[in-house]
């Protein structure tokens, strides 16, 4: 098989991945000696940085030493691994939490063994390829349902044979357009058919939740006890590296002993275990950082709006700016870059060829007049191209 879509993107001077930072993960980073404004990250809160969260990694390190050597199930559990599942489970209003070592293997490890051979798991066309994957590792009958489409959704229901178990995976928050799982309705037609409910929280934690709590779309919803399983990732507003989910103890127990991702991979670090600890710490505390994301998110949307940006159907700090063309997307990320704004571009085949966009996200620690330059220099690029008029 010859793959070269890279290299011929490569030979038009708009290659956009993998791009080395060589500082800190912050609103301003350094690639090959400059400095740039990132608007690309998914450090909701900007905690990778802050000293409570250095210092746990650093003494965790110093204490327990590098990793572990070994999984959970055998030789791979520290105490402060049972700590901070405690924590989350207190935190997210359940019975039992249990760690992965990324968030990627909570999902593939929990739809790949939950469910049986005549049982269903039913979808959002939209989910993350983390849900895919554990899809595609589960024995259950699978149905996708259009993305937020309620009726979709009920049809796939009705197709169910009524006394089986029926899993209805969502993602809370959608991670390349920002928008909301409907999860009242959601949770209605759960009731009706006798479904069970999981929710990945993982661009929702920490962002969403009332009262600028951080604990997610359910809590948003008010529904955080109608959802039977909560999953969540430490890579975005909690500063590290790993993931867990978080329900009942007999799901939770059952999960501990048989999720595959978990028993056969290797144990998330102590560094890394302690940085997340301490970053839930800090979200607990100080509610005032998420209230200080959504004021920076109400800024720049209206800024966005004012510009005549297209702004996809978010209601998040994550702000899909749409292009709809692919070689224009590319183009613009290198124009952007070039004028030191770092953004991401999502183009085919992760969304159609005519929805391609640049994603621009945002941090509790970005300033409004980082957030102005970035839109000025945005709109005077989407013109140069002709997005916009």
């Amino acid at each position: 098989m010859k793959y070269d879509a890279p290299q011929r993107v490569k030979a038009a001077g708009i290659y956009p991945y993998f791009r080395a930072i060589e500082s800190d993960q912050d609103t301003e980073v350094v690639i090959n000696g400059k400095k740039v404004l990132m608007f690309g990250s998914n450090s909701y809160l900007g905690l990778t940085n802050h000293p409570k969260v250095k210092e746990a990694a650093i003494e965790a390190t110093k204490k327990y030493g590098t990793g572990m050597a070994g999984s959970r199930f055998l030789n791979g559990t520290l105490d402060i691994h049972l700590q901070l599942e405690r924590k989350l489970a207190n935190f997210m209003n359940k019975e039992e939490a249990i760690i992965f070592s990324t968030g990627f293997t909570v999902n593939q490890g929990v739809l790949g063994c939950l469910t049986d051979r005549k049982d269903y798991i039913i979808w959002d066309e939209r989910d993350h390829a983390s849900i895919i994957e554990g899809l595609r590792s589960s024995f259950s009958t699978t149905y996708k349902f259009r993305h937020n489409d309620m009726d979709s959704l009920e049809r796939q229901l009705k197709r169910c044979e009524p006394q089986k178990v029926k899993l209805i995976v969502v993602d809370g928050v959608f991670s390349m357009e920002g928008d909301l799982a409907n999860l009242p309705e959601i949770v209605r037609l759960a009731r009706k058919y006798k479904a069970n409910i999981m929710v990945d929280e993982a661009h929702s934690l920490g962002v969403m939740g009332r009262r600028y709590n951080g604990k997610g779309v359910c809590d948003h919803f008010g529904l955080l006890d109608e959802v039977d399983l909560v999953m969540g990732t430490f890579s975005k507003s909690l500063a590290s590296i790993g993931g867990f989910i978080a329900g009942d103890f007999p799901v939770i127990n059952y999960l501990r002993h048989n999720a595959r991702t978990n028993i056969f991979s290797a144990s998330i670090t102590p560094a890394a275990t302690a940085s997340a600890s301490a970053a839930l710490d800090i979200l607990r505390s100080e509610p005032e950082r998420v209230k200080r994301l959504w004021e920076l998110t109400r800024y720049a949307m209206q800024q966005f709006k004012a510009n005549g940006i297209e702004l996809g159907p978010t209601e998040t700090p994550i702000m899909p700016l749409y292009v709809r063309d692919n070689d224009k997307t590319f183009l613009i990320t290198k124009m952007l870059f070039e004028e030191g704004i770092f953004v991401n571009p999502v183009v085919a085949p992760a969304v159609a060829p005519d929805d391609t966009l640049i994603r621009y996200s945002l941090m509790a620690t970005h300033t409004e007049e980082q957030i102005d330059r970035s839109i000025d220099l945005i709109t005077k690029v989407f013109r140069q191209l002709e997005v916009i008029p």
